[in-house]
């Protein structure tokens, strides 16, 4: 495999995975020229921080202060604002380690988030590692520290799609999610505050099913979306799993490609993850070689805390503190 990273916005370029006849394609979405990048509101490949997905208001309250954010979503705040994670420059040092197992290539990219940043307190030191190891998986590993209590919630916003990016829509994708519950959202796709079983509902991902196959139904929360843009709560945080507590990465999602047989899995130790249909894509996007990204032709699969968490209190917390440190760390295992 080979992926390419940019200093700009600690953003995922490219990814070349191979098919079962062992051919390499690009399977995220992206733009060939910096320029792309610049003026992309749909967060292709990018890194976002300092707080994912959505915010209600654009205000939360963390120690009887009452913090306004910057509303770039409506009245809502969205993935940090106007300049988020995505947008700024980071400081970036290539690194290659040898194990006993493999050999390891890696990137390792820093920003300091100051004081006030967005509307955010504190400044948070934080760090974005990729690794792309022998065996086809591609690690992310997130870590921050601050000197003033803050939130955080740090992800990849990557659109993949397994038969290479611009290769058709995704919904002959199969998807299977281990995940026993999601979050809804009213219209503004803000969590409601519960969390809802999905057996019995088309967000039951819980055996492999195509992305397509109930996509448009007539369902409230498909409908509010445009199709899947939801917070899924993994079964394994939801289980306490002992191996995220020690750090280790369970199995959130699995995704095949009929086609190419190209198959990724993806690893955790976030509580949740946001499953995207690529419903906002409309043509507009030109991306690698002049392709236009039309509706649905990459989906996201966005480890995470749970949206709008600082108010929120049943959701698990976002805060970080003084002299404590953040970890994260998300895995992309290929194969085909």
């Amino acid at each position: 495999m080979e992926a390419a990273v940019t200093n700009y916005g600690a953003i995922l370029v490219s990814l070349k995975a191979p098919d079962r006849a062992g051919e390499l394609a690009d399977v995220v979405l992206g733009y060939d020229t910096l320029d792309g990048y610049l003026a992309d509101q749909r967060f292709l490949g990018a890194t976002i921080g300092r707080y994912a997905n959505r915010i209600a208001r654009g205000t939360f309250e963390l120690d009887g202060v009452v913090y306004a954010l910057t509303r770039n979503r409506g009245d809502n705040h969205l993935h940090g604002g106007n300049r988020g994670f995505n947008k700024v420059l980071w400081a970036a040092m290539e690194a290659t380690e040898a194990t006993e197992a493999a050999t390891l290539a890696a990137v390792q990219l820093r920003y300091l988030s100051k004081d006030g940043e967005e509307g955010y307190p504190g400044n948070l030191a934080v760090q974005v590692t990729y690794t792309l190891s022998d065996d086809d998986r591609l690690q992310i590993e997130y870590a921050a520290t601050t000197d003033k209590s803050t939130i955080l919630n740090l992800t990849n916003h990557s659109y993949f799609n397994l038969a290479g990016e611009g290769n058709g829509n995704v919904e002959h994708h199969e998807l299977m999610i281990l995940a026993e519950h999601f979050t809804p959202g009213d219209s503004n796709l803000i969590p409601t505050g519960e969390v809802r079983p999905v057996a019995g509902t088309p967000f039951d991902f819980r055996q492999a099913e195509l992305i397509g196959a109930r996509v448009d139904k007539d369902d409230e929360q498909l409908q509010l979306a445009g199709g899947y843009d939801h917070n899924f709560v993994l079964s394994s945080a939801a289980a306490g799993d002992t191996a995220l507590a020690a750090g280790a990465p369970a199995l959130a999602a699995r995704v095949h490609e009929p086609g190419t047989g190209r198959t990724v899995e993806v690893w955790t130790t976030e509580p949740g993850m946001q499953f995207y249909s690529g419903n906002f894509l409309d043509g507009s996007n030109r991306g690698k070689g002049g392709k236009a990204y039309q509706h649905r032709y990459g989906f996201c699969l966005e480890t995470q805390h749970f949206p709008n968490s600082p108010n929120e209190p049943g959701f698990p917390s976002t805060v970080l503190r003084p002299g404590e440190r953040f970890a994260s760390k998300t895995i992309y295992a290929f194969s085909a």
